[in-house]
């Protein structure tokens, strides 16, 4: 009983680390709405999580690792949920804050590079809210959910 228990320790410890890693590389990595996940970003998506099933329950496939391994990262999740709400810098921190995409009809370059989108993905993204011209738009902002929020430029 005892080495039950230390190995779903095990489990959930693992599982605690993988998530707390992939919320770090995926930081650094961008975010994008997902109705703008790519092909190649879905196949990214689902791979990593392959990748890391094995080491979340460390090797063991039964049944209570598989329950402790879901429960730990749903867990884990409610936890840091609840610290997001309550620390500005650590949200922050993790989930950055609203980039500039677009000032004056002018895209800003080194932030679209900095977020991963191309001007295709601009264009896009400023299109499905309606404008299909940057020159008519004051800015756009890159909302820290993935969604782009589109100012127009005031007509005099």
């Amino acid at each position: 009983m005892a080495h039950t228990f230390r190995s779903l320790a095990i489990v959930a410890g693992s599982t605690t680390v993988i998530y707390l890693f992939l919320i770090a590389l995926l930081r650094l990595f961008g975010r994008r709405e997902l109705s703008q996940l790519t092909l190649v970003d879905l196949i990214v998506v689902l791979t990593l999580g392959s990748a890391v099933e094995t080491s979340m329950i460390h090797g063991d496939v039964s049944l209570p690792a598989g329950l402790t391994s879901a429960s730990t990262l749903m867990i884990v999740n409610r936890a840091l949920t609840w610290l997001f709400g309550r620390s500005k810098r650590l949200r922050h921190l993790i989930g950055g804050g609203p980039v500039l995409l677009v000032h004056d009809g002018a895209p800003v370059y080194s932030h679209l590079r900095r977020v991963g989108m191309s001007t295709a993905d601009l264009m896009e993204a400023v299109r499905g809210r309606g404008y299909d011209d940057l020159s008519t738009i004051r800015f756009a902002v890159l909302e820290t959910d993935g969604e782009v929020t589109v100012v127009p430029r005031e007509h005099s």
